[in-house]
């Protein structure tokens, strides 16, 4: 066969086995590029034998590394980067240069793997990068690149990707003897210095006005062309100086990343960097040896663990020096405890330099992967983790503090106030327009920035995570008007509602959802409202035309409204059965569930959910039913009734889930026609402070049972008469309605019918001109 004709039958079978390898990695939900690897191994020398011209493959794969390193700089945010600065540069600086000296010190105490200490840097640079596209990716599907962890993961990720091409300009410079190594670093480091300035040179005078006369041209192809050649060319330029193409590629990216057309660049480069790229990462999977792998799988199996266990080791104390909370810096180490993908790049650069053996270097390609492949499931397990920590007393004890406030406002008001979870731009246009009405407003989160724009506007803060009931306590959940949840993630949205309804079983509730399979657990959870942005967006533009073409806005408000009523259900895509039930199973997994089976002689069999009102009385959500006949019923309506055999998929505390089995059991009492449950919460002035249950003898003087208590976010079954009330104790009766009424004016003397939360919903014309308008609603 003609070589160049060799050459395309190598190139289709490359990118077809990368395609193939790619979308079985994408069905199984495992990292794409680990399908590259994979559909490599199969063609390559070592499998099937498919490739003869490796070398004329690996060349072409350069050209990936090459774009694989432009589109990072030019996506490279110091925007980003500024949000984080203080873990992002110290914690991300600190952790490379931590993991480097670790592996140095490993290295040459046992005298494996490297011998001398630049084989040792060299080993360590590969360790200490995690990977960008895998975490990013997990952060993505989760909702939570706004949560602490995820700035935070992502933070010191971007500083790894910048001193990514640090290393490959100083790796030459470790190839060279060991008295002369420092020397050549220097000498490295001075041309990256002398390079890096004419960057900054060419990046403000020149690259910006050649990009507007190739965009002037408004030619598609004449910009791709001048964009791919400014990468090649400089990257060449770098390699003449003797630095490395790569090094040369990405610094091309940093010049571009801070030009308007840094979008449309990224754009156009994209597609030519993802086809090479996975020309790259299956050419490394075609020097792997799987039999090499197999006859060594303990001793890859070996090395993940130490770098998991390593690296987590590592990041963890070091987020936690940056006063990060505890929870933040166990996810933020577990979720960077893996080897990067750019860690291929290193390593094949190192061995062609000769600072690594084939069996070493094959070692690091099958650990990589191999980590690579367990961290989703790793990220995926936390929240598994976290609810069995808090189930054991002295593993919770550790975590204890991480609910406490780190700083509140001098004045805070905790009376008819209304307390904002969130400050990003959905929670300032809310906090906005409550204080232009005159409401009494605390704002919570755990941004430092944040909270000193609220400093700086002198509006009441709690300084924490809205998730702890510390934290919520601390902001007057139990007195507060209403609440308003804008969190940028499910996860702490979910957790916030569950836990401010602990402390407030009545409180006025409304909940942005992030997504729209989010809605219904939301409701689920007790929100009394849940808006959703896009939705609300759809809504407010059709009702525009439908008013303008000559409908009556009256009856096209009306219509709006019926949808929102609906939960959006006209406009949430179709799913099937199986489709709702994964979705519920993946929207509690970071709850505290539990299926429980309904006792056959359960008084609460053959009433609606309306009528039982678990969550009111015991505390817990109701998610699913599932029947004796197997038929399961996701997000159950008010007016679904409860049958023999049901087995119930309730959400809650330990302590609320114990309370729905005796709720079940019939040993509580199941509120009638002729008798009600109210949770009230005691006043500061009432006459009852200090006095016990047994000095009230609420019983005998009122026929009503005090059938539960909620103190310090603690829920208490069955007080006994011993126990003392206390200002802002939630207290849980049952009794005749008019006892009842009688008994929550002795325990809140002053207690007036709780308000709304005055957020009005995008659509209600007459009141958004009036308060709310439709933009402040939409993120």
């Amino acid at each position: 066969m003609q070589e160049d004709f060799r050459l395309i039958v190598d190139l289709v079978s490359v990118l077809t086995v990368a395609a193939c390898g790619g979308l079985l990695a994408a069905l199984l939900r495992q990292p794409v590029l680990l399908g590259y690897l994979i559909g490599g191994m199969v063609v390559g020398p070592t499998g099937l034998g498919l490739i003869k011209e490796v070398i004329q493959v690996e060349t072409l794969a350069q050209f990936g590394v090459a774009f694989l390193l432009f589109a990072l700089g030019v996506e490279f945010s110091f925007a980003e980067l500024k949000k984080v600065k203080n873990i992002a540069l110290g914690g991300g600086g600190l952790q490379i240069a931590l993991t480097i000296l670790v592996t140095v010190v490993v290295c040459g105490v046992t005298g494996a793997w490297a011998t001398l200490p630049a084989k040792g840097i060299f080993l360590g640079a590969i360790l200490s990068l995690s990977s960008t596209a895998v975490v990013l990716k997990c952060l993505m599907e989760r909702n939570e690149t706004e949560t602490p962890h995820g700035q935070v993961m992502l933070g010191i990720l971007i500083v790894q990707d910048l001193a990514l091409g640090l290393m490959i300009a100083v790796l030459p410079a470790l190839h060279q003897p060991g008295e002369s190594i420092a020397v050549a670093v220097l000498l490295a480091l001075l041309k990256i210095g002398l390079f890096a300035a004419g960057a900054i040179v060419a990046g403000i005078w020149l690259i910006p006005p050649l990009l507007r006369l190739l965009a002037r041209t408004e030619s598609r192809e004449l910009f791709l062309l001048g964009v791919v050649a400014l990468c090649l060319g400089i990257a060449l330029l770098t390699a003449y100086l003797g630095l490395s193409i790569e090094m040369g590629a990405f610094v091309a990216g940093l010049m571009i990343s801070e030009v308007e057309y840094a979008d449309q660049t990224l754009s156009y480069v994209e597609p030519l960097r993802d086809i090479f790229a996975s020309l790259f990462f299956a050419s490394i999977g075609m020097l792997i040896d799987p039999m090499f792998l197999w006859n060594n799988l303990e001793l890859i199996l070996g090395l993940v663990a130490l770098v998991f266990v390593g690296k987590f080791i590592i990041i963890t104390p070091l987020v936690r020096l940056f006063r990060y909370p505890l929870k933040t810096a166990l996810i933020a180490g577990l979720g960077l405890a893996q080897i990067g993908e750019f860690s291929f790049v290193l390593a094949s650069e190192g061995q062609k330099l000769g600072l690594v053996s084939r069996r070493i270097y094959l070692l690091i390609l099958g650990t990589t992967a191999v980590t690579l492949v367990l961290t989703p499931f790793v990220l995926r397990s936390v929240p598994i983790l976290f609810d069995w920590i808090e189930s054991v007393p002295w593993l919770k004890s550790f975590l204890s503090d991480e609910g406490k406030p780190l700083e509140v406002t001098k004045e805070l008001s905790l009376k008819d106030h209304v307390v904002v979870c969130g400050y990003g731009r959905v929670g300032r246009n809310l906090v906005k327009l409550l204080l232009s009405r005159e409401l009494p407003v605390v704002v919570i989160d755990q941004s430092e920035t944040r909270i000193q724009q609220l400093r700086d506007a002198g509006i009441p803060y709690v300084y924490g995570n809205c998730v702890s009931l510390h934290v919520l306590e601390t902001a007057g959940v139990n007195t507060a008007r209403g609440m308003a949840i804008a969190l940028p993630d499910p996860m702490s949205t979910r957790l916030c509602l569950k836990r401010a309804l602990e402390l407030s079983p009545d409180l006025d509730v409304v909940v942005r959802a992030t997504n729209d399979k989010s809605i219904e657990v939301l409701y689920q959870l007790g929100a009394r409202e849940v808006v959703q942005p896009e939705f609300e967006a759809s809504l407010e533009m059709v009702a525009y035309i439908l008013t303008e073409v000559g409908l009556s806005p009256v009856l096209v408000q009306r219509q709006m409204q019926e949808i929102r009523n609906s939960h959006y259900l006209d406009l949430r895509p179709v799913r099937t059965a199986f489709e709702v039930s994964r979705d519920l199973q993946q929207a509690t997994q970071d709850l505290n569930k539990r299926w429980y089976p309904l006792p056959y002689d359960s008084p609460l069999i053959g009433m609606s959910l309306e009528e039982a009102d678990m969550r009111y009385l015991t505390g817990v959500s109701l998610m699913a039913i599932r029947r004796e006949g197997g038929e399961e019923i996701d997000f159950p309506s008010l007016e679904t009734k409860l049958e023999e055999g049901d087995r119930l998929l309730i959400v809650g505390s330990d302590s609320e889930l114990a309370a729905l089995n005796e709720f079940a059991k019939g040993h509580v009492a199941v509120p009638g026609e002729n008798s009600a449950c109210q949770w009230v919460a005691v006043s500061t002035d009432s006459s009852v402070v200090g006095k016990t249950l047994a000095d009230l003898d609420t019983y005998n003087q009122y026929g009503i049972k005090v059938q539960a208590m909620r103190r310090d976010g603690k829920f208490i079954r069955f007080p006994n008469d011993s126990m003392d009330l206390q200002a802002r104790d939630q207290v849980l009766v049952c009794g005749s309605l008019v006892a009842v009424n009688q008994l929550v004016q002795l325990l809140a003397p002053e207690t007036l019918a709780p308000l709304p939360l005055p957020v009005v919903k995008a659509g209600e014309a007459d009141a958004l001109k009036e308060f709310l308008p439709t933009d402040s609603l939409l993120d």
